[in-house]
């Protein structure tokens, strides 16, 4: 049975022109709201002087009909270095690791090619390659950038040279929560998204954005290679696709059949339905403001709740948690 209820948030954009800003916060009514959001979470001066963080807390994430308890560690070595570790304490399984050092991705397990000898099954996928795993590396790569950009918009509202954005003001929404100044973001890679701030008391409370569609059948994409870690925490899997009509259900005279994504001369897939990250519970951290709890949600439905037991500001980190292994 699904735990986490529906939620449902309603807001009313004015419509207007967005504004496409060249660098972070040139539009003025966007650089208003990012300035007063840092204020409230603690200053400019302080925000600034944080050069890192360790995280530790746990997430509840919703995977079919069950719901996976995974015990987390987030290191950050500002501008350019993240890494998660998540453990999940009721399977027998290793942790897994995913991050960033600069422009090299860090993941463990590493994904290794099959042995040749191998036989593939008839009419299955093809064995990865080096070059799918590589393009594979690389996806994996700029995901895990955009969930660190989501991540530190929250406590930060800001961006950083490993992932630049840019702001521009889109109009105030209106939310059970009050009144929200809505941002356009945009960063490498085709990364969008709207971030929200609390009006009142000019705290992040929401980022979302739409998720690029599955790539087709047969478009190209490199197949999933083995020995990829499952999705971390902060990416939850895709939902299900719409079943089929049953039996017996036959579409209206003359209506064109259904796009399916398979086969010939199917239409593309729809657009998955909006995601969304929820900032709350924004606590005293060495006279800064960070959100201690965070809720994911896909469409109307919550797929995954994370608490944080705490951060620690300006601790040395080991070098080895950002080692790069290939």
């Amino acid at each position: 049975m699904r735990v986490f209820a529906p939620f449902l948030l309603f807001i009313s954009l004015a419509a207007g022109t967005l504004l496409i800003a060249q660098v972070p916060a040139t539009d003025p009514a966007a650089n208003v709201v990012l300035t007063a959001a840092r204020e409230a979470l603690g200053g400019d001066k302080k925000l600034s002087a944080v050069k890192t963080i360790v995280a530790t807390g746990r997430t509840r994430q919703v995977r079919g009909e069950n719901l996976v308890p995974i015990e987390f560690e987030i290191a950050l070595e500002l501008p350019d270095k993240y890494v998660r570790k998540d453990e999940i304490p009721a399977q027998e399984s290793e942790p897994t690791t995913v991050g960033f050092n600069g422009e090299e991705l860090i993941q463990f397990p590493i994904p290794t090619l099959p042995p040749t000898a191998m036989p593939q099954r008839a009419g299955g996928p093809p064995a990865p390659t080096a070059a799918s795993l590589d393009a594979a590396r690389k996806t994996r790569l700029v995901n895990v950038k955009q969930d660190f950009a989501r991540l530190t918009l929250g406590m930060f509202a800001g961006s950083f040279p490993t992932f630049p954005l840019t702001f521009s003001y889109v109009a105030k929404a209106e939310a059970p929560q009050g009144k929200a100044d809505v941002l356009d973001v945009k960063g490498p890679a085709n990364f969008t998204a709207r971030l929200f701030v609390n009006a009142e008391t000019h705290l992040p409370v929401m980022v979302t954005w739409t998720p690029p569609p599955p790539p087709q059948r047969g478009s190209g994409a490199p197949p999933s290679p083995r020995g990829t870690p499952p999705a971390s925490a902060g990416q939850p899997p895709p939902p299900a696709a719409t079943p089929p009509a049953s039996a017996g259900q036959r579409p209206p005279p003359g209506s064109a059949p259904a796009a399916t994504g398979r086969g010939p001369g199917a239409g593309p897939p729809s657009p998955p339905p909006e995601s969304r990250i929820y900032y709350a519970d924004y606590r005293d951290v060495n006279g800064m403001q960070f959100p201690f709890r965070l809720r994911r949600a896909v469409g109307a439905d919550t797929v995954e709740e994370t608490t944080f037991d705490g951060f620690k500001i300006n601790v040395k980190i080991d070098p080895k948690k950002f080692e790069v292994r290939k």
